[in-house]
């Protein structure tokens, strides 16, 4: 095998991205499967002679990641999303549905080649659910029929239509303009006006309106970001941002709005945090997954270089600072930072033992940051308006307007921009300028407020204030501000294996308990769900969740084991129902009520 003339400069280029070449490994795969149509042995072979690695050290990385194929590949490729939002809506009976007509299993690919269909994770489109992608492009509130045209080979294409927020709009200002994503909008709505005054700052100065601004990570963890920044080491050692686009916690669906609509709100957030921390290169690690995303903010940042925004002294500045993308290849777990370091220098996205914390020792060995994609875009708006601004617009340790999502069973799903701590999940399930409500009129039954690696809540639970702190104490968390509804319909069993299902998939197989136990938890649960199960089983359950919890590298076994924890201790009755009559009881009912009614359990069970 050999790259087409083309094809050989485009990995030319890619080279020039990185200090070291078998950080280009993973796009260079990406272009030999675009080539070879899957990666055969022959590619891996010639990706490893073109990097100076051994085929062993190409097929280990390669086989980490989802979206690199080992076996030819369907000329449609159907990419089904069926996590906790997708299937609340409807997406497993889709895919069982397509797959029938077509005659094979999810994973399969049709015998005349026309055809792969693959279950994959959450695609960060939970407000478009079921959310499905035909070959990298979007189609959103997908419908058999929808799905039947495309079998037909038809071109069917649906992006989520993004509801606005109540109130005034700051980090969402340009999201519904014409044209939203041109370098023009953005600058007509004062974009990069005030960029030559921020890195003309001392960097210093930046970091410190950070923390009076009480910017917290918007990633999930919450971490002080000028703290954060402030932890780098006062040396002469070079210094990175890495962005962390990876955006693929179930519930999530914030980053993609920004990325696909207003990229250059996060390029100019990236050239500010750059010039404060002393970095001279950002990396965006952006998911795979995220097509138009990454095409919208190629687009953005090949403008931005054009017009002297980024590059080699800036607006005449002195500041050179240059920004790549790097794409992933399908892995949660490289939401982590140290896995996502892992990933960008060419490995497994696994992570590493901290500490050293990537301040100190990050990527390439150097001090590094790594923050949310709207962690940076907010940075220059506390310049333009002030850090006291900004922190007056949230509550105490929580500054700022904030990004939440909400999907599952609502009238109206999205992606809303509020003050932080200053409106309830109550007000962002049922306002009428956000959720409004229970979809078709239904009661509400449970609520996961920050994402799929929070705890649930229940309806008496939800009259608590959007903040880290506020959702803590209700005994949840803020998390990356993903909320996902379950109407009175819904069987929480299928729910905590529908769940289990995600981290099994997505455990990164590093740690012992988190490899074994996400596999365990994944199979009682489905015993529970489709019949088997017995009463043992429960207790057994507990005892793997407890040899979880602590004992892994980074928080994903925390993360795998606290929703499942939540939902055995607040709906216990499901399970131990479930366990004495052969399963879920959607079989024979339409809510758990109605199964105790005609089916009660027998005293002491």
């Amino acid at each position: 095998m050999q790259f087409t003339p083309e094809n050989k400069q485009r990995f030319e280029e890619l080279l020039t991205r990185y200090p070291i070449k078998r950080s280009a490994l993973m796009p260079t795969l990406a272009l030999a499967q675009e080539q070879e149509g899957w990666l055969h042995g022959e590619a891996m072979e010639y990706v490893a002679s073109l990097l100076g690695l051994s085929p062993a050290q190409v097929h280990d990385t390669a086989s980490y990641y989802s979206m690199f194929a080992f076996a030819p590949q369907g000329k449609t490729l159907i990419e089904m999303c069926t996590t906790l939002s997708c299937t609340l809506n409807g997406a497993e009976d889709l895919l069982q549905s397509t797959c029938k007509k077509l005659g094979i299993e999810p994973g399969g690919t049709t015998a005349d080649g026309k055809f792969t269909v693959k279950r994959v994770e959450c695609l960060a489109a939970c407000g478009g659910a079921p959310a499905v992608q035909v070959d990298g492009e979007w189609l959103e509130h997908a419908t058999e029929a929808d799905l039947g045209r495309v079998l037909l080979g038809e071109t069917v294409r649906r992006r989520f239509d993004w509801p606005k927020s109540p109130g005034e709009h700051v980090i969402l200002k340009n999201v519904w303009k014409e044209s939203s994503a041109a370098i023009e909008t953005y600058k007509a709505s004062g974009g990069y006006a005030n960029l030559k005054k921020a890195l003309e700052m001392a960097p210093d100065a930046i970091v410190d309106e950070v923390k009076k601004a009480n910017l917290r990570g918007r990633g999930g963890a919450g971490f002080p970001t000028g703290m954060k920044w402030g932890f780098l080491p006062k040396d002469d050692k070079p210094h990175y941002l890495c962005v962390n686009a990876d955006e693929s916690e179930p519930g999530t669906f914030k980053d993609r709005l920004i990325l696909e609509n207003d990229p250059h709100q996060l390029i100019e957030g990236t050239v500010v945090t750059c010039h404060a921390i002393k970095a001279k290169v950002a990396y965006i690690y952006i998911r795979g997954e995220f097509h138009e995303g990454f095409r919208t903010l190629d687009k953005a940042l090949r403008e931005a270089r054009a017009a002297g925004y980024v590059g080699k002294n800036i607006l005449g500045t002195g500041a050179d600072i240059e920004i790549h993308i790097h794409r992933g290849s399908g892995s949660y777990e490289c939401g982590e930072e140290t896995a996502l370091i892992e990933s960008l220098e060419g490995k497994r996205g696994q992570p590493r033992v901290k500490p050293p914390f990537p301040a100190i020792v990050g990527l390439y060995g150097y001090p590094t940051i790594v923050n949310n994609v709207e962690t940076i875009s907010v940075v220059p708006l506390i310049l333009e308006k002030g850090a006291t601004w900004f922190a007056s617009v949230g509550v105490e340790k929580n500054g700022g307007p904030k990004l939440f999502c909400v999907s599952g069973h609502v009238e109206r799903p999205g992606t809303f921009e509020a003050p932080m701590g200053r409106f309830t999940l109550r007000d962002l399930i049922f306002g009428e300028g956000y959720g409004r409500g229970i979809k078709g009129g239904r009661q509400l039954k449970a609520v996961i407020p920050g994402g799929s690696s929070t705890p649930v809540l229940l309806p008496n639970e939800i009259d608590v204030n959007m903040d880290l702190e506020s959702l803590a104490k209700a005994g949840s968390a803020l998390g990356s501000t993903a909320t996902i509804v379950m109407d009175e319909e819904t069987c929480m069993v299928s729910v905590a294996r529908n769940l289990a299902y995600f981290y099994k998939d997505e455990s990164c197989g590093k740690c012992t308990p988190c490899r074994e136990g996400t596999g365990w938890i994944l199979r009682l649960l489905t015993r529970m769900r489709d019949g088997g199960a017995v009463p043992k089983d429960i207790e057994t359950l507990q005892k793997i969740t407890e040899a979880i919890s602590g004992k892994t590298v980074c928080a994903f076994g925390d993360g795998a084991i606290a929703p499942i924890n939540s939902i055995l201790r607040k709906f216990r009755a499901e399970f131990d129902w479930a366990i004495a009559n052969g399963g879920s009881f959607k079989k024979t009912a339409r809510t758990f009520e109605e199964a105790q009614a005609a089916q009660p359990l027998a005293a002491g069970r």
